[in-house]
Parts: C-alpha cells; structure tokens; sequence
C-alpha cells in the first residue's frame, strides 16, 4: 500500500493498462463515432476472448449483435448497419427522407453496396452499384443518432431519376416536386460532374432537363 492509501501496481499492470488505453484510442479514432467494434477489434483492445468475456460480465463492454460490440448499451440501428457494412452508402428511401425530400418514412434502410454482398438482416434492403461509382458523392451524415456514410443531395437527384421506373408514381412525383423547391441550393456543377458516370446517363439528362431544370 502506497503512503496515498492506494494500492501500489507492478510494473505488468501499469504496462497492460497503457497498452489497452493506447489500442483502445487506436481503434475509436479510427471507428469515428460509430462506437461499434467487431470482434477482431475487441481481441486487439482486451487481448483475449477471456478479457473480453471479463468485460462484458463486468459491464464494461456489450455484445450488441454477433460478432459486434460496444462499451455503449444504447447504440443506434444506423451504427450497427454501418458497422455490418463498412463497404456500403446510405442510399434511396433512407436518403430521401433523411434530406426532407418525402414525409414517408422508410420501413426498412437501404444500402448502396458491392456486387455479391449478402444480406442477413431483414431492416434492409441492398442495391448493387458499379464498384466504380459506389462511392460517388458519398459524404459523412448524422442520421438517427449515428454519422454515417450517405450519398449527398446531387447524387441522390441522379439516383431518383435513374430509379424512377421502380418508384411508386406518388413517390416520385413527391420527391421530384420537393427537388424542385430546393434546386437553388444543390451544387448543379456537382451534378454535371457526376451524371456522365452515370448508368443511363443520357435517360437521366432528359429527365433532369425536363422535370427539374
């Protein structure tokens, strides 16, 4: 016992307890503010299955689905997804609503992805999307309570028009019609950067002339 009353730590322990601070910093800056780590996360930041199991009966961790932790109880739907699929961007519905562009608020999240991505999870639904343009106009976006990988307005404007014969007619004329009202604000040149990659890129330029410009 030390002369402060507490208990004097060997040099193992204070070791072991900067090397988990220092990966444990690591690991959520780099996660940003998803707080969701998955398994092979945990064994870097406690070093064992044991440790892990240690933490989570001590409360100092949560398993909040397989293969995915937190030290939050509470974590977002949005986290999770995010963290389920890292290589993924917030897309149609999901985006829509989230840019007050429909009322509707979508039942599931859908998610632009890879080819050959496999969906497990019944809240979701994936749209496959060119490896080359998956990323296009994908920006960072709070949405329910998590920052999460989205595309922005002006991808968005491409992706309704490119999509417009799977909508609902109500659907689309809605959030068409909303487009209209905020096309002031949209960055067009982003919009003319974008649209010559593009599937259908000639289908869409009619469209956006036509109904939106």
């Amino acid at each position: 016992m030390s002369e402060n009353g507490l208990v004097d730590l060997t040099f193992w322990q204070i070791s072991v307890y900067f090397y988990y601070n220092s990966v444990k910093t690591y690991i959520l800056q780099n996660l940003g503010n998803k707080m969701i780590l998955t398994f092979a996360q945990c064994i870097e930041m406690f070093g064992s299955k044991y440790l892990i199991k240690k933490a989570i009966t001590e409360g100092r961790l949560f398993r909040i689905a397989k293969g995915f932790y937190s030290e939050s109880k509470d974590v977002s739907q949005a986290s999770l997804i995010s963290a389920k699929y890292p290589k993924s961007v917030f897309t149609m519905n999901t985006a829509f609503y989230h840019y007050g562009l429909t009322d509707t608020i979508p039942e599931k999240y859908y998610l632009a992805t890879e080819r050959g991505a496999k969906n497990s999870d019944i809240r979701i639904v994936l749209k496959f999307e060119n490896s080359d343009i998956l990323f296009l106009g994908a920006v960072q976006e709070k949405a329910n309570g998590a920052t999460v990988t989205m595309y922005n307005k002006e991808r968005m404007l491409l992706e309704l028009i490119r999509n417009k014969s799977n909508l609902p007619f109500d659907y689309y004329k809605e959030v068409i019609l909303n487009y209209r009202k905020v096309v002031d604000e949209l960055d067009m040149q982003l919009v003319q950067d974008y649209l010559p990659q593009m599937p259908k890129a000639d289908m869409i330029r009619k469209v956006l002339e036509a109904e939106v410009l």
